[in-house]
């Protein structure tokens, strides 16, 4: 018997060569939302800072570059890992939520949308490649994988490209202490339809999106400073929130998409979460296995980039997986047959996941 299984042939990724350090904020002025001043000392700030996310750098891309511009070099990473004619392509899917922001500036640009942008960088030009943006929050890509998975399944396409990227630098407020959590950085994967003896690649998902009082956990808003711009708008976010509300929420969801294959949770090998906070990934995953009555050494089976890569939103999760793959995160492999749970948290409030074996 032939399945038709969708699967990733290829990955790329590209992490900016700007290194921001913890010690660069340690003499910045911080203040609180109701702009009240942030008095202890810098250097508690940003001890305290690094406890609770684990984030002790992070990357920013250079003046020069957007969004778009660090999406194409991912996606071409990913096209020549597959080994693939690149005009082949039926789909380029990008994630993002501000599209191209230049510099100095703190408008969004998403006309065209990125993934326009990216197949004319990449210089494709086959009129069936249908390229389209995906705003999802930081679970974007993981999403684009999963729209997909129902194109392959559909007969809708065969070959696509799935990219994650985001230059948060950009959009963040030098005042706010979240500042400290924000990245930069793309992720891309080939994703395929291949036909095989077995059931390999993407076996299950689930997707939940919760928008009532949780719609605007994360929002633009306006400067901490005091007398900043009101006209002016930065990403925000009700971090306690958001922290008790993925913690509740985003282990059910992973789940759920376990649940609807005959994969046991013995068998789970890798949990690529979202790199939001070191200390809510772990309790995210502790949580996860505790519903199975299991509690395994969580350092083992949930790799982590955030230390030294900081949030980088949708190109956390491709990133961390292009990393792994190719090598260059310690501790950690994946090796065929492996199976591994997919699963991202954000903006909207969305939650999603997939389990994928390798």
């Amino acid at each position: 018997m032939k399945f038709l299984n969708t699967v990733i042939t290829g990955t790329g990724s590209y992490i900016p060569t700007e290194k921001i350090s913890n010690s660069e904020f340690t003499r910045q002025t911080f203040f609180e939302k109701d702009k009240s001043r942030i008095d202890s000392p810098g250097e508690v700030v940003v001890d305290k800072f690094r406890d609770i996310t684990g984030i002790a750098e992070r990357r920013w891309v250079s003046e020069g570059q957007t969004n778009s511009d660090i999406a194409t070099i991912a996606g071409r990473e990913a096209i020549k890992d597959a080994g693939i004619d690149q005009e082949t392509l039926d789909y380029i899917i990008v994630a993002h939520n501000f599209g191209d922001v230049i510099k100095g500036t703190i408008q969004s640009d998403a006309l065209p949308c990125l993934a326009a942008r990216v197949k004319n960088k990449l210089g494709i030009k086959n009129p069936c490649c249908v390229a389209y943006d995906i705003i999802f929050g930081c679970p974007g890509w993981v999403q684009g994988v999963i729209h997909v998975d129902s194109f392959i399944r559909t007969g809708l396409a065969k070959r696509c490209l799935v990219i994650g990227s985001e230059t948060l630098s950009r959009v963040v407020d030098k005042y706010d202490r979240d500042t400290m959590i924000f990245s930069d950085g793309a992720g891309a994967a080939i994703v395929e339809g291949v036909h095989s003896n077995e059931k390999t690649g993407f076996l299950s998902s689930a997707v939940v999106s919760n928008t009532t009082e949780e719609a605007y956990y994360l929002y633009l808003g306006q400067s901490n400073a005091p007398d900043s711009n009101p006209d002016i708008r930065y990403i925000k976010m009700h971090g306690r929130k958001i922290y008790e509300y993925s913690l509740s929420n985003v282990p059910l969801a992973m789940k759920a998409a376990l649940d609807k294959t005959d994969v046991p949770i013995g068998e789970v090998k890798k949990i690529l979460l979202h790199q939001a906070n070191e200390k809510m990934d772990e309790a995210i995953a502790k949580r996860f296995f505790r519903l199975y009555g299991l509690r395994p050494e969580i350092s083992e089976v949930m790799p982590m980039n955030i230390h030294e890569l900081g949030n980088s939103s949708v190109a956390t999760v491709p990133t961390l997986y292009d990393m792994i793959l190719k090598g260059s995160l310690k501790n950690h492999s994946i090796d065929q047959g492996d199976i591994l749970i997919f699963a991202s948290v954000g903006a909207g409030m969305h939650i999603n996941a997939f389990v994928y074996r390798q």
